[in-house]
């Protein structure tokens, strides 16, 4: 699957930047093209000349709002965010219309954090603008849900969240939710925290990618993984998990008889690393709540065989027992077994739902410090609708 990256504010600025990084790897060590296109999007200069991987031209770090905010950010207004990228979409149309490859493309990511005013509000904006000038290609949304202490300490960020996922999943075609809080690292310096974190956000989509692109034969999967099999998996709100277990030893080409403990431990490998992989979802969720998902394994070829497909694909109906299941292997890895799973459609998250529920407190709070009290009980669907749209 060929994917072009928009990050947006500084958080989805650095993330895509993480991606840009995993394009060069895909290429130069697979010879594959898995990103076609990585450009970033804020309304501050400082953020944007912090990228590493990224183009340093004007077509591919595009700055937003300058005349507005000179170049100095919204300072977490992510209404204002939204207005700023409404005015200067045309920018980033411009930017992905002159890419070379653009026509090989099959949907764009767009990337911001929750929490911030230009991402948050830029986001869901630009979503709409991609969905109405290419409208047969899917648009999907990676969104970043901040720390523990930004909820506890930032009233606003709450609120931001909140018009954030509302706005995201009225447009998005899918919506991955990356929880922050999963990654941290205590006793870690900030830097190497936010690059370690950025690192494993976008580490489960490598083979993913990698997987309906090749074309060495010896490389290519009994059961092709594609772009079309993603496309159909992906809807609404989406987690994503990475798992893997190093092999105990490698088996040679046609050694075709192999120890029973051997081909036990071989199996309780696989399972491993889908356990991994479910435990390491970007979102903890309930696997029951999906409606649809996949998992891609990826390993030796002389170590991936009918039986460990069995266990892995039964493993995954165990836990996510309302989905539809979409599986693929890829025969890469050569002392190791990895297992890529995606949960999409989830019909209820929690997380979410929680967001909701603290962004509708927040301002009905804000109404009462105005005087604007309202004295009617309202459901809480009915006070889903009072949550802004960036829109």
């Amino acid at each position: 699957m060929k994917l072009t990256i928009i990050g947006c504010g500084q958080c989805g600025g650095r993330i895509a930047d993480e991606f840009a990084l995993l394009g060069k790897a895909t290429h130069v060590q697979r010879g594959i093209e898995s990103v076609t296109n990585v450009l970033a999007v804020n309304t501050d200069i400082a953020d944007l000349s912090g990228l590493s991987h990224i183009g340093s031209d004007y077509q591919h770090r595009i700055l937003i709002g300058g005349q507005k905010t000179g170049g100095h950010g919204v300072g977490k207004i992510n209404e204002l965010g939204a207005d700023l990228a409404r005015e200067d979409g045309d920018k980033v149309l411009e930017s992905i219309s002159a890419t070379q490859h653009f026509f090989e493309m099959d949907a764009f990511l767009v990337i911001a954090g929750a929490a911030g005013g230009t991402g948050s509000g830029a986001l869901p904006v630009l979503t709409q603008l991609l969905k109405e000038r290419y409208i047969h290609k899917p648009v999907y949304n990676l969104i970043v849900l901040p720390f523990r202490y930004e909820e506890m300490t930032e009233e606003r960020s709450i609120y931001n969240v909140g018009t954030c996922l509302k706005s995201a999943y009225l447009v998005a075609d899918a919506v991955f939710l990356v929880d922050n809080q999963r990654y941290i690292r205590k006793n870690v310096s900030i830097r190497n925290n936010f690059a370690k974190i950025n690192h494993m956000v976008v580490k489960p989509f490598y083979n993913l990618l990698c997987a309906g692109e090749e074309i060495t034969s010896e490389y290519i999967g009994s059961r092709v993984l594609d772009a079309g099999d993603i496309i159909q998996t992906l809807v609404g709100w989406t987690v994503i998990g990475y798992g893997e277990v190093k092999l105990p030893r490698i088996r040679l080409f046609g050694e075709d008889k192999l120890h029973f403990r051997e081909k036990i431990t071989e199996t309780q490998k696989g399972v491993q690393a889908m356990d991994k992989a479910i435990g390491e979802l970007s979102l903890k969720c309930n696997a029951a709540d999906a409606r649809r998902a996949l998992y891609l394994l990826t390993g030796p070829p002389q170590e991936m065989n009918m039986e460990l497909i069995k266990e892995l694909s039964a493993s995954l109906r165990n836990i996510a027992t309302e989905a539809i299941i979409r599986s693929g292997d890829y025969p890469r890895e050569k002392s190791l077994l990895s297992v890529t799973v995606v949960l999409s459609d989830l019909v209820n998250s929690r997380k979410v739902v929680a967001y909701f529920t603290k962004t509708i407190s927040y301002i009905a709070l804000t109404k009462r410090r105005r005087g604007e009290i309202e004295h009617e009980h309202k459901g809480i669907e009915e006070a889903f609708r009072d949550i802004p749209s960036l829109l």
